[in-house]
């Protein structure tokens, strides 16, 4: 799942950026608006964590002015009942600062949950299982353990069976857009998906494409 966050304090960016990655989101973070909507105009996000008030403006009017299809997360020092109900208003939730950094995270994994609602709580292809709700993998019925990585781009291949899935948009979903485009993080990956998914193979590589998931 992909996140962005926009956040001008350096540290709680940062701060942020690292808790969220560590839960397994791929996340891009950036100081100000016009970087915002730079990001929002060129990746499909899955949840966006706005800080509301900003040097280049209040989010708030951002968000009711261009409305982003991402859900929108707003952390901000504004507490009062009028600031919380416009942000519910014009977002999709909304935390006070300072905030537990675990509730952060658990508001944004179901925000961005809420962008795969349509989809079955269970994907199937063949023997293969993944509960996205649980966060569990089963082949034949057998609990198959996977890292956060490792989830989201066989939850990716498994939610596009029949399509192939390209290099570039297996790394936008798992990994930052700015990765060296020679580095092989994600061939790695897909080699330790293949031996942990066992036989017979399910993930093909599709040659000048990228990847596609089949039942065997």
């Amino acid at each position: 799942m992909r996140v962005l966050v926009i956040e001008d304090d350096e540290n709680l960016r940062v701060a942020v950026t690292t808790a969220l990655r560590g839960a397994g989101f791929a996340v891009d973070a950036v100081a100000d608006l016009p970087a915002a909507d730079e990001a929002l105009s060129v990746y499909a996000y899955d949840c966006a964590v706005f800080d509301r008030m900003l040097p280049s403006g209040d989010a708030l009017r951002y968000v009711r002015a261009r409305r982003p299809t991402a859900p929108v997360l707003f952390l901000t020092a504004l507490d009062a009942v009028a600031d919380r109900i416009a942000g519910l208003e014009h977002g999709d939730d909304y935390l006070v600062k300072p905030f537990n950094i675990d509730e952060l995270i658990a508001r944004v994994r179901r925000l961005c949950h809420r962008v795969v609602a349509g989809r079955p709580p269970v994907l199937r292809c063949g023997d293969l299982e993944v509960d996205t709700a649980r966060r569990e993998v089963r082949r034949a019925g057998v609990l198959i353990t996977l890292t956060a990585k490792e989830f989201i781009v066989l939850e990716h291949l498994v939610s596009r069976q029949g399509t192939p899935a390209t290099r570039p948009e297996l790394i936008a979903r798992a990994w930052d857009p700015h990765l060296d485009p020679t580095s092989n993080v994600l061939e790695t990956l897909i080699t330790q998906l293949r031996r942990k998914l066992h036989t017979p193979p399910m993930i093909h590589t599709i040659r000048g494409v990228g990847y596609q998931i089949t039942p065997s």
